[in-house]
């Protein structure tokens, strides 16, 4: 492993832990083993580290869902799927939507022209034309597809943007709440399709 490499390992492991406010460069070079002047050299600012971080992240969760998006699976597997890789990327990667969330609010539309200019990009249009084939078809409620698309990627992503809060009035530790999250993808698939089913 190299250095770069060595740095966006332990840059993976604090921003997971204490999430990008907490997180401290001089921490990330501990945790790596080398000293921040070498860290600063790689990358200049906590924000670029992260943003590494962030589209190495974002890059693997798009190949998933577009995969799943774009496959010929029935719809109610295809919210599974969706829902699985999805979730399985913010677990892994937890402090990605608030960084987001926090880059929205900065940057706005240039955030969002940023990730659109990205070799690989979200395309939930397969997935929102199925599910308004199925409603055509009369296989499942009349839903707008736009308002399902949202609803699965809000419930997916809202309690990691809430995490320190939900924490709190929950009385719950890190591995608790981590462990609640991994059961949330049956519960938000059950509920999905408990939604759409006729």
């Amino acid at each position: 492993m190299n250095t770069e490499e060595k740095i966006l390992e332990a840059a993976r492991t604090v921003f997971t832990q204490k999430g990008y406010a907490a997180a401290r460069m001089q921490e990330i070079a501990d945790v790596a083993e080398i000293n921040k002047g070498l860290l600063h050299y790689y990358f200049r600012s906590k924000e670029r580290l992260f943003q590494a971080v962030f589209e190495e992240a974002f890059g693997r969760v798009v190949k998933h869902v577009n995969h799943i998006f774009e496959s010929n699976l029935p719809l109610l597997e295809k919210i599974e799927g969706f829902v699985e890789k999805y979730m399985d990327t913010l677990l892994e990667h937890p402090e990605v939507p608030a960084f987001v969330v926090n880059e929205l609010n900065q940057k706005g539309e240039a955030f969002v022209k940023e990730l659109m200019q990205k070799r690989q990009k979200p395309n939930p249009m397969p997935l929102i034309m199925q599910i308004q084939m199925e409603v055509d078809a009369g296989k499942i409620r009349p839903v707008n597809p736009f308002q399902l698309v949202l609803s699965l990627l809000s419930m997916c992503a809202f309690p990691f943007i809430a995490r320190p809060l939900f924490k709190s009035f929950a009385q719950i530790d890190d591995r608790m709440y981590m462990q609640l999250m991994e059961s949330r993808k049956k519960e938000i698939v059950d509920l999905v399709i408990n939604g759409i089913k006729l």
